[in-house]
């Protein structure tokens, strides 16, 4: 098959690709389509109530509300969620320095129904920062680590660009050139990549290290707007304490 080809999800596997048009944020929502069990990535608090809907209407039990790392530019809808569907868990890396009530380790599986996500950690943007993967699915979701024909800053919150640079290679360039990457944010209006494309076209990541450090150090870009309110709230799942 060519890496170009679209492939499709098994029958039993819901993919749905949510956005917050504010912070350009992508939400994802999977779920088990036989048990109903469904996870949630990347929440955004202001659209907590939409996801909550759309979970019902597809009669769906959300069992887990998912970050890929402790976000900066926007406050999770991790704790609202909780409050709007009592029994589901937050989860996010022990790394993070985030609450939650699971803290994923490397390799940590995350399971819902028959399916079941792979933590993997890629630092670099921030230190908990991690890439969940399906194999079945072949699909794997990147948060900042990486983005389309890009990547997370490296300027504040923990970041560092050989961190970032060395975990690309090591935990997603590795994956199998036709799996889809599917990043927390895009600002052009793309949607999905794959790891044959980044290998190809990535403006940064396809560079030599020490060119990328030089790129990374030197972007020059304004502090994010909600950093100082978004921190201290996704450190306790995005609920005021």
């Amino acid at each position: 098959m060519s890496v170009a080809e679209e492939h499709q999800f098994s029958k039993d596997f819901l993919f749905r690709q949510l956005f917050d048009r504010e912070s350009c944020t992508y939400t994802y929502l999977l779920a088990d389509i036989n048990t109903k069990d469904a996870v949630i990535i990347d929440p955004v608090l202001e659209l907590a109530e939409r996801d909550a809907q759309f979970i019902q209407q597809q009669g769906l039990k959300l069992v887990y509300c998912m970050n890929t790392h402790m976000h900066a530019d926007h406050v999770t809808g991790t704790g609202k969620l909780k409050q709007l569907i009592p029994g589901c868990q937050s989860i996010i890396s022990r790394s993070s320095g985030a609450k939650a009530d699971i803290l994923l380790d490397p390799d940590s599986k995350v399971k819902f129904g028959r399916h079941e996500l792979i933590a993997k950690p890629t630092p670099g943007h921030t230190n908990g920062c991690m890439t969940y993967i399906s194999f079945e699915q072949g699909v794997a979701f990147t948060g900042d680590t990486l983005l389309i024909r890009g990547c997370g800053r490296t300027d504040f919150q923990e970041g560092d660009p050989e961190t970032l640079f060395k975990s690309v290679h090591r935990e997603i360039f590795t994956l199998p050139d036709n799996f889809k990457l599917y990043p927390a944010h895009d600002y052009k209006g793309q949607t999905v990549t794959t790891v044959w494309e980044e290998k190809l076209y990535n403006a940064r990541l396809t560079k030599p290290l020490s060119e990328f450090i030089d790129i990374m150090n030197n972007l020059n870009l304004a502090y994010p707007k909600k950093m100082d309110i978004a921190v201290p709230l996704n450190k306790v799942c995005g609920i005021q304490e």
